[in-house]
């Protein structure tokens, strides 16, 4: 399973490490790739849930944007 979130406010190398280490906590992910650019972190695995997810982002001190 593959799955794309729009985050807002990530904006250096910084913020990709902080949501990357929160999330790869999450049960079940695999991966975790964030681009920049566009501002969406995709994660990878098995089990994992969107709300799991979105914690583990606003944990790291990010927002999850529709």
């Amino acid at each position: 399973m593959t799955k794309n979130y729009r985050v807002e406010g990530m904006t250096c190398e910084h913020c990709s490490n902080a949501v990357v280490e929160e999330v790869s906590t999450v049960p079940g992910t695999q991966g975790v790739d964030v681009d920049l650019d566009k501002g969406v972190v995709t994660v990878t695995g098995q089990g994992f849930t969107d709300e799991a997810i979105s914690t583990a982002i606003e944990e790291a001190g990010y927002k999850v944007v529709d």
